[in-house]
């Protein structure tokens, strides 16, 4: 019979100190601050992502030869991005630049480090060429912006200057400050 109690009575204190031993760590992981987390948890080589326009069709499509993935702020770190934005009304337009950001639920894409836009000439509207260092692309919005100096080219004329403000949607353009330009009227041909 003292066997038994004994035995009971070292499996309640190994159990009671179970119990404790939980408790605690509960409590310390409780009063510690959160570890933010810095690494990527995935990335993702030569991958092209699409995204899609209500209707179905294709809004643009950006691809890349790697892109990490940042839980803290949920955002994508991409290295040569190419984006290609499409429209019903223009050519297909192609952003590159060394490396981009993605944020806000992708409705943001900042490109930095040798920014370059290229739309071919067509029917309707004449080559168009921009470069910068950093340029912020809105692509729901269709808008593209940035504080950095720019050089734009439109067929053969040039313009230079900081402070951009694109809206393609509406057809608004705005320069704000160091405006410098050339302007070639566009060859007519019968």
């Amino acid at each position: 019979m003292r066997l038994i109690v004994l035995i009971a009575l070292s499996a309640g204190l190994a159990l009671g100190s179970f119990w404790l031993v939980e408790v605690m760590q509960r409590k310390t992981e409780d009063s510690l601050p959160a570890r933010v987390r810095t690494e990527p948890d995935f990335y993702v080589e030569k991958f092209n992502f699409v995204r899609m326009a209500k209707t179905g069709e294709a809004r643009y499509n950006l691809t890349g030869t790697e892109m990490k993935h940042y839980p803290q702020d949920d955002s994508y770190q991409i290295q040569n991005p190419v984006m290609h934005s499409y429209s019903a009304d223009r050519p297909p337009m192609v952003s590159r630049s060394l490396r981009a950001k993605v944020t806000n639920n992708s409705s943001e894409v900042h490109m930095y480090d040798n920014v370059h836009i290229d739309r071919p000439a067509s029917a309707k509207s004449q080559h168009f060429q921009l470069k910068t260092s950093y340029l912020l692309i809105l692509p729901d919005e269709d808008v593209m912006k940035t504080p950095k100096p720019v050089e734009l080219q439109l067929g053969k004329s040039t313009l230079n200057g900081a402070g951009m403000f694109v809206n393609n949607a509406t057809g608004e353009f705005s320069l704000s400050s160091n405006v410098k330009g050339q302007y070639q009227p566009p060859v007519v041909t019968n």
